[in-house]
């Protein structure tokens, strides 16, 4: 592998690719410092202790939210607006027809996502900008300014909200930067590079939480549970079951085309992180909701507040349940939708194609979604799994000061895997070998 990583960096172009990557990463992590004017620090630390939203929210944006910089909300507002577009395009006939365009229609596709970013980006740092504003911390408000009384306040809020969605478009902009420049997936690699930059502070704090001996031993066994995991997770990433093709020679003139013999690859997570986005925003909903009304001068109010806050706390194990069978339960849901846009089965009869045994048409629909579902479960069990590993992995090590985020793993892993197949691709074109032997 070293010996990869030297063959990549004596070629020009791929180390003039890997520089422009550091590069954007090192410019992505300067804005990530530059705060939102008007916000008390002292105060969003404080908040930041108990508070899962918060917390998830802070994950997308590379730790940038933590400290309310101009990049808070970093590509999640982009995240969102793929994830609807995904959702809508079979759903409306206009962009259902766009999918089926090549080329062209994709591009189209994404111009339409990028501008449903805006204002996406826009709503989102209102809303947490409110969030913040109901919020009063122990060194006192969080939001310095606000829309209202007095009416001087009304442009400074407005240019914080600005200023964020500002910040989800540069941010979204350096992404496509290292997509079109640099090696790899640029959203994700800047998703990535805010979760690596944190992970120094995170093991920082579980040393000094405790550096007793008890303390080490938890911590050995943490790094085991978390090996294991990215191990499994690697696994459970390129697993994939190979469905035979096969294509019927034609003959045009005087050639014969056809013929040859190949697979459809049906990956195990065709889902990947998705499923636990959306769980965990289904999951840290209530609690947050239950979490205004705690102090309410209502009774029952207050009491059904503190109810539901218990039921749905990470200290809970109902919680983890919930959240393990809700995983599951969006890994089937998303990857079925997904499969029904790639249309296998009427692709494969427009270009000649069979799966030996299975007649073209409905039938090999059907058994693509069978073996599609069968699969699934393992990978939706999976997904679940590594959901909780958490929680497992917290109360088996009793270390709490570092957590073992799945979504931050899968991102993680999922983004290396991606960009060393890149990175062995370009070197194998030049008759380099590659990482894997």
């Amino acid at each position: 592998m070293l010996q990869a990583l030297l063959n990549a960096f004596k070629l020009p172009d791929l180390r003039r690719k890997l520089l422009f990557t550091f590069g954007i990463l090192v410019i992505f992590r300067f804005v990530a410092h530059v705060p939102v004017p008007g916000i008390n620090i002292a105060a969003l630390e404080e908040l930041f202790k108990n508070n899962a939203l918060l917390g998830m929210l802070d994950l997308f944006s590379g730790g940038a939210l933590r400290n309310f910089s101009v990049a808070a909300m970093g590509v999640y507002p982009y995240i969102t607006a793929s994830i609807i577009m995904q959702l809508l395009v079979p759903v409306i006939p206009r962009l259902e027809a766009l999918s089926k365009e090549g080329e062209a229609g994709r591009n189209k596709i994404n111009q339409i996502t990028h501008w449903l970013t805006v204002p996406l980006a826009a709503l989102q740092g209102y809303g947490q900008l409110a969030l913040l504003k109901n919020s009063q911390g122990a060194d006192g408000q969080m939001v310095l300014w606000w829309f209202g009384q007095p009416a001087h306040t009304f442009l400074p809020t407005l240019a914080m909200v600005m200023t964020l969605a500002a910040g989800t478009v540069f941010c979204v902009w350096l992404g496509q930067l290292i997509t079109e420049h640099g090696i790899g997936n640029g959203v994700s690699i800047i998703i990535f590079g805010g979760i690596v930059a944190s992970l120094p502070t995170m093991f920082g704090k579980s040393l000094l939480a405790g550096g007793t001996g008890g303390s080490i031993v938890g911590l050995a066994a943490f790094a085991v549970l978390g090996l294991a995991t990215v191990v499994a997770i690697v696994i459970f990433q390129e697993a994939q079951r190979r469905i035979p093709v096969q294509y019927a020679k034609r003959i045009r003139g005087t050639r014969m085309y056809g013929g040859q013999s190949t697979h459809i690859p049906l990956r195990v997570n065709s889902a990947g992180m998705i499923p636990l986005i959306f769980a965990m925003s289904i999951m840290v909903f209530p609690g947050q909701i239950a979490s205004y009304f705690a102090l309410s001068t209502t009774p029952w109010i207050k009491n059904t507040a503190q109810f539901i806050g218990n039921v749905f706390s990470t200290n809970n194990a109902m919680y983890w349940l919930f959240y393990f069978f809700l995983v599951v339960m969006f890994t089937f849901f998303y990857t079925m939708v997904i499969f029904q846009q790639q249309r296998l089965s009427e692709n494969l009869q427009k270009y000649g194609g069979f799966i030996p045994g299975i007649r073209p048409g409905q039938p090999t629909s059907e058994y693509l979604n069978r073996v599609l579902y069968r699969i699934t479960v393992a990978g939706a069990v999976f997904l679940g799994v590594v959901a909780i590993m958490p929680f497992v992995a917290s109360q088996a090590t009793n270390v709490q000061a570092l957590q073992l985020g799945s979504t931050g793993l899968l991102i993680v892993v999922g983004v290396v895997l991606d960009t060393m197949k890149q990175l062995e691709a370009q070197l194998l074109m030049r008759h380099y070998e590659g990482f894997i032997k």
